[in-house]
């Protein structure tokens, strides 16, 4: 198991990293002022999943693929930054519905499933996410303790970390929306999550490798 030394020093830089706006929270944000709270919390789930899926493939060896190769990079890259333009998009362009009716809209599955699936594909197209997972975390892996059960606590910590924050700007946006319930407010609503989904995808097509 790891030591509570290195768990510590991992959560404070995990936490520090995870509070700074990046594609996934400017996503997750985008949603909860668009669609509410019931959504938003959905595209959690959808973002865990990615997640875990990164780490996965970081200690798989596919982080060391992506660091090598330029055009498996730029692939994934952009393929990522297009879905989350053409959400942007979609959401610009999406009508103005009360949050009363949306609400409504959103109890059956696909509303929430459609929330999951465009979160974990998002997160999973973002080669950075798989580059920083195998870049950050052998920093806090004892060499000289099973590295799989590391690697599970790290990964339940910075997911629970991730949660907890993101939760907490969706909260801030979906009090927000509450308090301007009305088709020109929620069209405002609506256009300000379509730009910071786009503002996401234009984000990550400015990464790079080495950043």
């Amino acid at each position: 198991m790891i030591s509570f030394q290195l768990w510590l020093a991992f959560a404070a830089a995990a936490a520090v990293v995870i509070a700074i706006p990046g594609p996934t929270t400017l996503m997750v944000t985008g949603h909860a002022m668009s669609s509410g709270s019931r959504v938003a919390l959905a595209s959690l789930v959808g973002v865990a999943l990615g997640d875990f899926t990164a780490i996965a493939c970081s200690v798989l060896g596919f982080g060391a693929v992506l660091a090598a190769s330029a055009e498996a990079f730029l692939v994934l890259k952009w393929v990522g930054a297009a879905y989350l333009v053409y959400l942007g998009i979609r959401l610009w362009r999406a009508p103005a519905v009360p949050l009363g009716a949306a609400a409504a809209l959103q109890k059956g599955r696909r509303s929430v499933g459609r929330a999951i699936a465009e979160s974990f594909s998002v997160t999973v197209l973002n080669p950075k996410g798989i580059l920083f997972f195998a870049a950050f975390m052998p920093q806090f892996i004892d060499p000289h303790r099973a590295t799989l059960p590391q690697v599970m606590v790290l990964a339940v910590t910075f997911e629970t970390l991730a949660a907890s924050i993101q939760a907490g700007y969706i909260a801030m946006m979906t009090r927000a929306r509450r308090v301007m319930d009305s088709p020109r407010a929620i069209r405002i609503m609506n256009r300000a999550g379509g730009s910071m989904l786009i503002g996401a995808g234009l984000l990550t097509a400015t990464i790079r490798r080495g950043n």
